[in-house]
Formats: C-alpha cells, sequence, structure tokens
C-alpha cells in the first residue's frame, strides 16, 4: 500500500555537465552515481554524453564501474530521464558509482557538424530571402539540413559554400549564453532564430552566438569554441522534399564523407 496516498512520484534529474559551458563540451571523462538501474539502461546523476535531440545524434563511449570490465554504452536517449543504454546484464545497482568515458572521435564531430549548421543556416537566411531552416539531422560523417522556401541552384549552393568557409575561415569565436526570450527577439526576427516554433512558456533560453553578427540561436546541443574547428565546408548536393522545401547535404574537410 502506497504510504502517502496521492504523493507525485520524485522526478529523476541528471545534471547534464556539458550544458554548463562550451569548454565543458571538451571534457572527455566524469564521475558519477547510479540513480536508476533498468535491465538494458542506466540513468546517472550528471553525465557528459550527450542524448539525441534537436537532430544532434547521441553520443556513445563506456561506462567504468569500480570493481568491473567497462560497459559500452551504445546509445543515450532522453525521453523522459537520460538513458545510457548498456544492454541486458550489466549488472549495476543503484547507487553505484562509475567513471564515464565519451567516444572523443564521434563527440568532436557532432560538434564541428552543429557549429557548422548554425552557420549555414544563419547565412542562407540572410543571403536567400530569409529562407528558413525547417529540419536537420547532425551525424559524425555528413549532415543535412532542410531550407523552405527555396529553389537552390548550383551557383547558389556554391555561393553559400564559399561564405560559410570565408567565416569559417575569419576564425570567428562562438560563445553560449542565457537570454530571455524578449533578448533575443530584440536582435533578430523571430523566424530568423526559429524563436515561433518554442513554447511561449519558454522564456530563458540558452543561446550560441558566432562572432558579433553572424548567427544567434536558441541551442542545447554541443559546439566548437571557433568556426576555425569546423574545417571546411563542402555541400555535397541537394534534393526537393515537396512542398518548397529542400535538403542541401554536407560534411567537413577531415571526416568521413
Amino acid at each position: 500500500m502506497d504510504p502517502w496516498p496521492g504523493a507525485k512520484p520524485v522526478e529523476i534529474r541528471t545534471e547534464l555537465l556539458y550544458m554548463e559551458s562550451l569548454e565543458r563540451g571538451y571534457e572527455r571523462s566524469f564521475e558519477s552515481r547510479v540513480l536508476l538501474a533498468k535491465p538494458d539502461y542506466v540513468v546517472l546523476d550528471r553525465t557528459l554524453f550527450y542524448p539525441l535531440g534537436g537532430g544532434q545524434d547521441w553520443d556513445t563511449g563506456v561506462l567504468s564501474p569500480t570493481d568491473r570490465e567497462p560497459l559500452r554504452v551504445t546509445e543515450v536517449t532522453k525521453r523522459g530521464p537520460v538513458k545510457h543504454v548498456v544492454g541486458a546484464g550489466h549488472g549495476l545497482a543503484e547507487g553505484d558509482v562509475v567513471r564515464g568515458e565519451i567516444d572523443w572521435e564521434r563527440r568532436y564531430a557532432h560538434m564541428r557538424m552543429h557549429t557548422a549548421q548554425h552557420l549555414v543556416s544563419g547565412l542562407a537566411y540572410e543571403m536567400f530571402g530569409g529562407t528558413r531552416t525547417v529540419g536537420n539531422q547532425l551525424h559524425a560523417d555528413r549532415s543535412r539540413i532542410d531550407f523552405r522556401p527555396v529553389d537552390f541552384t548550383e551557383a547558389m549552393l556554391k555561393d553559400l559554400e564559399a561564405a560559410a568557409n570565408d567565416v569559417v575561415r575569419a576564425g570567428c569565436d562562438v560563445v553560449a549564453s542565457t537570454m530571455t526570450r524578449a533578448e533575443v527577439n530584440a536582435e533578430l526576427p523571430e523566424d530568423r532564430t526559429n524563436m515561433d516554433l518554442l513554447p511561449k512558456s519558454v522564456q530563458e533560453l540558452r543561446v550560441i552566438r558566432i562572432g558579433d553578427d553572424v548567427d544567434l540561436c536558441p541551442c542545447a546541443g554541443t559546439h566548437v569554441q571557433n568556426t576555425r574547428e569546423i574545417g571546411e565546408v563542402q555541400v555535397l548536393g541537394r534534393r526537393s522534399k515537396g512542398s518548397g522545401t529542400q535538403r542541401v547535404e554536407y560534411t567537413l574537410a577531415g571526416l568521413g564523407g
């Protein structure tokens, strides 16, 4: 029998270490305690692992218990609490202390890809009459952005690629900060930042700024600290997604294509 009838269940929360600053996104290992252990996943009290969301793929890596072999983290999701999928028979229990280590090559590729997406999306809006980013999917080897309304020509894509690489070479700083909804709207139109897609109840936002005036956008993803880290942006092509929407694929120099 429930000793406290009608009591609300305690919400399990994981401290997202990478959200504290862009610098923390470069960290590779951390210590944590297991809050919840299920047959094939665990929930930790703190983590550096990025869960699937915002178009960005999840981090992979290992969790190392103090008395056992490391467990491979194959997927991280945030449907409810942040779940680190480690497979059946993991043997972890609530209260266990583990050391986590992320796969750095995959994490850094996602950081570069995500900052590149912000850069390309911001430039496309300015260069092509307010074309909006209506979707994106970021992977470690190649990524895609969906734009609307637009009908890209090869020349337009070459101009977009060249403009992005000009900003990369300029070495613009990338900064994360907290701004109110009103502050963001005072700088840029709502459709420029996709602010109109966020619930009106959200008033304080983590935002990513590239340079002084290159781009500003609410985002909870991981990013590099300077555009030079992105590497050369290489547009791979485009295809129609119907209703005035076009999908542009790109990769970055130094990544698999």
